[in-house]
């Protein structure tokens, strides 16, 4: 950070503790300069930042004060979802929201997409124009079908973070995250099985489940310390549940990290009913403490955790480098990838595996943790002063996801129809739901450099969050394919 950044972070940390309270006259610009040693035009900078972020008011011949704020929005509660196995539901939800990447004119609060406009990735660009430069015939050939072992050794030594020990001879490299979740149900299910799943749960994996005629029965989820191990059980106990498929560090959409003793409540609990757990950790190595929380996969010791992560979300989707390490199912999830599509593209791999041996990668990290907590405190000021009250916010603590909860009539897919004009996008909760539930939650991406256009777009979606609550009375649309979904929609309301 420049010093008025890092001056602003710290205006801005002591006002959401309290040191500085609403109404309150801030010190003078003089006064700051020479506290902290810095130029008075340097200060000046760091206001204007926080006046952008509404978080003060200058006041002629008289300085600047803490601007009013409304309280920060509640937590969403414990969610309780339709707790019997259904068939999937939202696909042609999932392709619009997809579909609408394209817009480049379009602010997409609902994508998934990282920021991949960082200076710590002109290394990678390098590496790959290098790798092009070689004119090497390998780089055009097939590598191991597991993956380039350069890769796979690399990923390993990364394990080590988050207490994991294998070797790389115990790593498949996928075509993505995705990829990496859909052979790993494969490898571990058949038609018509069930598969438990967190609610709200990632669109990704339960258009999966979608796709192989897998049964999703979703399990109640609170959105600070995850998946509900007390419902699980009971889903346990009742059905022939052949995995659980869980994000269970900086999830995504809620955005918690698991505590590490209910990590390990779930591993037992999957050891006892002999089920397999697929974890997702896309998200992990992008959290906000140090160190990283350990994954689920550090306490296996009999090979039913499949470890699922990629370069996606921490470098650049459009690398399509993912990686999976199946444990006791290695066989099948190497047959499941044959069938699928084979072998990975070899140049991407190469040229991920040298910017990581090169020691870009630890530091593009670092980096992007940072920018991704910056935007998350500037996006919750803007958010708590912008959208309307009765609403819950969770409290991301990793990653770029933030989940909002709004009062139970309230229609996120329809106020996302409205929004196109106005060249907005959400996703709405409904994508999260195996059965469409959710409709009155979405999720929102704060992923991209904070700027003038990003206040400027939440200021227009807080005010059309205000106009459709003050029309939550009307009748709520159908979504286009919930017909299997039965009548519940809400975010809080029971089975049927």
């Amino acid at each position: 950070m420049t010093r008025y950044q890092y001056l602003a972070e710290l205006l801005a940390k002591r006002i959401e503790q309290g040191l500085y309270q609403s109404g309150e006259r801030l010190p003078s610009v003089r006064s700051l300069s020479v506290e902290h040693g810095v130029s008075i035009s340097t200060v000046q900078q760091a206001y204007h930042v926080l006046e952008e972020r509404q978080l003060i008011l200058p006041q002629a011949r008289s300085g600047y004060f803490v601007a009013p704020r409304k309280a920060l929005p509640p937590t969403p509660a414990l969610t309780t979802p339709v707790q019997r196995p259904v068939e999937v539901t939202q696909w042609s939800s999932v392709l619009d929201l997809l579909n609408t990447r394209q817009d480049r004119d379009t602010y997409a609060f609902g994508s998934g997409m990282p920021d991949v406009d960082q200076p710590t990735l002109k290394p990678l660009w390098r590496i790959i124009s290098k790798l092009g430069q070689r004119q090497d015939v390998e780089m055009l050939n097939y590598d191991s079908l597991n993956g380039v072992k350069a890769l796979r050794e690399q990923i390993a030594r990364l394990a080590i973070d988050s207490g994991c020990r294998f070797t790389a001879e115990e790593v498949v490299i996928t075509n993505g995250c995705h990829e990496a979740l859909s052979v790993s149900l494969r490898a571990v299910c058949q038609p018509g099985e069930i598969v438990a799943v967190e609610s709200p749960a990632y669109h990704g994996i339960m258009q999966t489940l979608r796709g192989f005629d897998i049964r999703a029965i979703e399990i109640p989820t609170d959105s600070q310390t995850g998946i509900s191990l007390e419902a699980l059980e009971l889903a346990l106990e009742q059905w022939p549940v052949k995995a659980v498929v869980v994000v269970p560090t900086c999830n995504n959409p809620l955005g918690f990290t698991m505590p590490e003793a209910r990590k390990r409540s779930l591993l037992a609990l999957a050891q006892r009913f002999d089920i397999a757990i697929i974890e997702d950790d896309i998200y992990g190595e992008l959290t906000y403490q140090y160190p990283r929380p350990v994954t689920i996969k550090s306490m296996d010791d009999d090979g039913r955790v499949l470890l699922c992560s990629a370069f996606s979300k921490t470098l650049a989707p459009g690398l399509r480098v993912g990686w999976v390490v199946p444990g006791r199912y290695f066989d099948r999830v190497l047959h499941m990838k044959y069938i699928v599509t084979g072998f990975s593209v070899t140049p991407t791999q190469v040229a991920v595996a040298e910017y990581i041996q090169e020691g870009h990668y630890a530091t593009h990290v670092r980096r992007m943790r940072q920018h991704y907590q910056r935007n998350l405190e500037a996006f919750t000021c803007l958010v708590r002063h912008y959208f309307p009250d009765g609403i819950c916010v969770s409290r991301p603590q990793g990653g770029f996801m933030m989940w909002i909860e709004l009062p139970e009539a309230f229609d996120a897919f329809h106020l996302n129809r409205e929004l196109k004009e106005a060249k907005l996008q959400i996703a709405p909760g409904s994508l999260f739901s195996a059965s469409g539930k959710y409709r009155n939650c979405l999720r929102l991406s704060y992923a991209q450099p904070f700027t003038e256009k990003t206040s400027r777009a939440l200021e227009l979606l807080g005010a059309a969050l205000s106009r459709a609550m003050a029309h939550c009375g009307s009748v709520l649309l159908p979504l286009p394919d919930e017909k299997k979904a039965g009548p519940a929609r809400g975010g809080r309301t029971g089975p049927g």
